[in-house]
């Protein structure tokens, strides 16, 4: 397999950043491809949408099929989301001083109150898409089935018309429904609790959090996920940003715990 040892490498990237305060911008999660639309706020509708793939050379793929493995295409995920920070509301500002990142450079791993870090917790949506490990999509006529490497997190889109439960339980992934719209997979996602982050650099959200993620299979080889996370409470209004993968056709998904590397902590020792 032409993959390495993630996890270690994980662990040097965590390292070099603690030591060179590295910002969240020097490594953003993934460019667009060449042949890509921009993504553009769609007035009269919620999130961001982009138009239909242009055409492109290699061979031909069928836009409504993600299957696959795809791993963000500058690897390591960074801080945070290229583009622009958030506008938080005056509580959403409070929390966020509150949070003390693993990731810039400004705190130690023993220093850090990163929950992923120091409870093992899984990092929620969209915050997964940053840890710099791969995802599995899996399509049945019924529902989408996300397998994150990450913590081997696994994650039910369903595309079978239902609508989210009343009754929801408060979770860190959240409840998710999906739909195509033409050749973009809308994926809205609510239920979420207040226990993790938006990114890695500890921007936070409550338990109002809405998102949209519209996945878009441009060509073989690059999906691209556009990304609008609502939240009244901390939001002052919704953040927009983008991921980008590649395809990783001869990868397989490996067994990665938190738990079974809990020790990680004293890395810096």
């Amino acid at each position: 397999m032409p993959k390495v040892s993630v996890w270690a490498s994980f662990l040097l990237v965590a390292a070099l950043a603690i030591c060179s305060g590295a910002s969240a911008q020097e490594s953003p999660a993934g460019q667009r491809p060449a042949q890509g639309n921009q993504s553009a706020a769609n007035p009269g509708q919620q999130g961001t949408r982009r138009g239909p793939a242009p055409p492109v050379q290699g061979p031909a793929h069928d836009p409504h099929d993600l299957t696959g493995i795809w791993n963000a295409r500058r690897g390591y995920g960074g801080d945070s989301y290229v583009g622009s920070a958030p506008e938080f509301t005056s509580w959403g500002e409070e929390q966020f001083k509150k949070a003390k990142s693993s990731n810039g450079g400004q705190y130690t791993l023993q220093e850090t109150n990163d929950p992923v870090i120091t409870k093992c917790y899984p990092p929620g949506v969209p915050r997964i898409y940053l840890q710099p490990f791969p995802l599995q999509i899996v399509q049945t006529p019924k529902e989408a089935i996300i397998l994150y490497e990450y913590d081997h997190t696994v994650r039910h889109v369903f595309t079978d018309g239902r609508k989210h439960p009343e009754d929801l339980t408060a979770t860190y992934m959240g409840d998710s429904i999906g739909r195509w719209d033409g050749d973009t997979f809308v994926v809205d996602t609510v239920g979420f609790n207040d226990k993790s982050w938006l990114d890695r650099a500890g921007r936070p959200h409550s338990d109002q959090l809405h998102v949209i993620e519209r996945f878009q299979r441009m060509n073989q080889n690059d999906l691209e996920i556009d990304v609008t996370m609502e939240d009244a409470k901390t939001l002052a209004k919704p953040w927009n940003v983008h991921i980008g993968f590649q395809l990783r056709p001869d990868w397989t998904i490996q067994e990665q715990v938190c738990a079974d590397n809990g020790d990680f902590v004293s890395f810096e020792k």
